[in-house]
């Protein structure tokens, strides 16, 4: 049953890649984005929104813990901001270690981030990240964001996994594709957040999926990444007309590799993006046995890839942001 889920997945990826070709050139608002992003995803969201606070404008973070958590360590990772027991929590050294990196110029000025949106969620039934990392995370944010530009969804029953209005799993559990059947746009009230007055979502998408190399598009830093990445693109996009762009990291587990497109279909943000002109960029991660060693293909929030895997000179970091540039008609833009 393993080896023949694998071939599904497999001959899907073929499939997809076959029928979408790689997008031409889009004229894309690139002057400022917006980043969102589940568990490992949303350790990479926060990491890449502070690197580039001058770029990103907000960022929607589901089941993550503070900047620099890990600090380096996959002991650490496993020790403190994931299966954590203790209540205890200590921001004091992630927080000392932002503040080095701003005075070195490794992530921009943390004055940038008083006036980002920023928008958390972590569901109450989450085993896997528990809810003193999750209070770090926001405890960090109040020292960095207006209180008006801060919020944290924290009472609802979610498992571990990105709520949506019906697709998934039941929501009390947390299992591949790790997209939770809960009644819950959690696509919708991320967006809302992040950018104001949207149109209603459409009931049948009018773009497309498009599979994009990013090797080639993300250069040397991009080694660490799949080879084919994915990009949701409206039908006026492809048309010509400008438009945004939303960044969405997954979680582990939860690459194309591992489940297909199946996490890519059914979050629930190809919907908004449709009708508001936003694009969206699925970039993905490599699964590796090798080094660098990340078996579950995992975003790098631990150092796996190198020691600055937190900052600007990051490898998955600078690879994304070469990605999302390289798409745009003028790639040259402020960004």
């Amino acid at each position: 049953m393993i080896k023949l889920h694998k071939l599904v997945v497999l001959i899907g990826l073929i499939t997809s890649i076959q029928a979408t070709a790689e997008p031409t050139k889009l004229d894309l608002a690139i002057e400022k984005i917006t980043v969102s992003g589940l568990s490992s995803g949303g350790f990479m969201a926060n990491q890449f929104h502070i690197a580039h606070s001058d770029w990103v404008r907000g960022a929607a973070i589901l089941a993550a813990g503070p900047y620099y958590c890990a600090q380096g360590s996959i002991t650490t990772a496993l020790s403190q901001c994931v299966n954590k027991q203790s209540d205890e929590f200590s921001l004091a050294p992630l927080n000392a270690q932002l503040k080095q990196y701003a005075d070195k110029g490794l992530i921009a000025p943390l004055s940038n981030l008083k006036d980002s949106q920023v928008w958390l969620l972590h569901g109450t039934l989450d085993a896997r990240v528990t809810r003193s990392v999750a209070n770090a995370l926001f405890q960090q944010y109040q020292t960095l964001v207006a209180p008006e530009n801060l919020t944290y969804v924290k009472e609802k029953p979610f498992a571990h996994h990105f709520p949506t209005l019906a697709s998934g799993a039941r929501c009390d559990t947390s299992e591949s594709p790790f997209l939770g059947n809960c009644q819950f746009d959690a696509a919708g009230e991320l967006l809302n957040y992040l950018y104001s007055d949207l149109t209603p979502p459409v009931q049948k998408l009018n773009g497309k999926i498009n599979a994009i190399n990013q090797h080639e598009l993300g250069g040397e830093p991009a080694e660490s990444l799949a080879e084919t990445g994915y990009l949701y693109v409206p039908q006026a996009c492809a048309r010509g007309q400008t438009c945004e762009v939303h960044v969405n990291f997954h979680g582990c587990n939860q690459n194309a590799e591992t489940i297909g497109q199946e996490y890519i279909q059914n979050n629930g943000l190809n919907r908004w993006a449709d009708s508001n002109q936003l694009v969206v960029l699925y970039p993905q991660t490599n699964t590796s046995m090798m080094l660098p060693m990340n078996p579950q293909g995992c975003w790098d929030w631990w150092g796996y890839t190198d020691e600055n895997y937190a900052n600007q000179q990051g490898q998955q970091i600078q690879a994304v942001k070469n990605i999302v540039k390289s798409l745009a008609v003028q790639p040259n833009r402020k960004g």
